[in-house]
C-alpha cells in the first residue's frame, strides 16, 4: 500500500487488523462547536474548517474484517455499520472521533469496546444496492429503537480531494481517537486516498443522529453528501496519547 500521501508516518510495529470499508454514504452537517464539545474528551481539540465544525453520519459495509494474516469468515467478517463521527486533533495529528458505531455484529459490538474503546452499539441493519445503483440502508438500535433509514446515489465524475479543500478535511483522516477509562488513545489507519462522487440522498428517518442532540435543524437534509466505493484498510492497536511528547 502506498504511503506518500499520508500526513504522518504509520507505527513501526505491525498492524493488527485488515478490513474493507465498502459502499459508503458520507452525510455531513455543520454543527456548533460549543454544542459538540460535550461529546469530545477534554484533551482533544475539535478541528474546524474555515471556522466550521462538522459531524458525519455514514452508513456502509464492513467486509473481510480479520486479524493480520488470518482469513476472513463470512458470517463474522462482513456486516453493515452506521457510524456518527466528527473531526479532532491532538499533538498536531488530525483524526476522527466516533460518537457511535452501530453495527449488526455481536462479536464486534462486544470485542471492539473492550479492546479498542470504540462505542459500538448493536443494531439490526440492512444494506442493499438496487438496479438503479442506489444504496438502500436502514438500521434500528435494539436498545432504544432509534433509526436511520434512507437511500443515496452518486452523480458526476469520480474525484479525489484537492489539497486544502473541505473534502480533504473530511476524507483524508488516518487515525482515530477513543477515550477508555478516562484516557485518550489513538489508533492509526492506513489506506489509499479516497475516491468519491457527489451524491443525492433521501433520508426517511434519522433519529440516530437526533439522539446526540447536536443542534442540527434539519436532520433529513445534510449540508454535504458524497458516496464512495470504498478502500482497503490496515489498522493498528490503540496507543495512549499520555506523555507521548515527553
Amino acid at each position: 500500500m502506498r504511503t506518500e500521501h499520508l500526513p504522518f508516518p504509520m507505527p513501526e510495529r505491525k498492524f493488527s487488523l485488515q478490513q474493507k470499508w465498502v459502499d459508503l454514504t458520507f452525510m455531513h452537517w455543520e454543527v456548533d462547536p460549543e454544542i459538540l464539545k460535550k461529546h469530545i474528551p477534554k484533551d482533544l481539540e475539535i478541528e474546524l474548517f474555515e471556522g466550521k465544525a462538522y459531524v458525519g453520519t455514514i452508513p456502509f459495509k464492513m467486509e473481510k474484517v480479520r486479524p493480520r494474516n488470518l482469513p476472513s469468515i463470512s458470517m463474522i467478517s462482513n456486516f453493515p455499520e452506521f457510524n456518527i463521527r466528527t473531526y479532532v486533533k491532538k499533538n498536531g495529528k488530525g483524526g476522527v472521533f466516533f460518537l457511535t458505531l452501530d453495527a449488526q455484529s455481536h462479536i464486534t459490538c462486544k470485542y471492539a469496546p473492550l479492546v479498542y474503546g470504540l462505542p459500538y452499539e448493536y443494531a439490526k441493519c440492512n444494506f442493499n444496492i438496487n438496479k438503479k445503483g442506489e444504496y438502500l440502508w436502514a438500521s434500528k438500535r435494539i436498545t432504544n429503537g432509534i433509526k436511520l433509514e434512507g437511500k443515496s446515489i452518486g452523480y458526476g465524475p469520480l474525484m479525489k480531494a484537492n489539497k486544502g479543500s473541505l473534502e480533504e478535511f473530511l476524507f483524508e483522516r488516518y487515525c482515530l481517537y477513543v477515550e477508555k477509562k478516562g484516557i485518550t488513545y489513538r489508533a492509526y489507519t492506513c489506506h489509499e486516498p479516497w475516491e468519491f462522487q457527489n451524491a443525492d440522498v433521501e433520508i426517511k428517518e434519522n433519529s440516530l443522529t437526533e439522539f446526540y442532540d447536536l443542534g442540527i435543524k434539519n436532520l433529513l437534509n445534510p449540508d454535504l453528501v458524497h458516496v464512495s466505493k470504498g478502500v482497503d484498510v490496515l489498522t493498528w492497536n490503540i496507543q495512549s496519547t499520555v506523555n507521548e511528547n515527553e
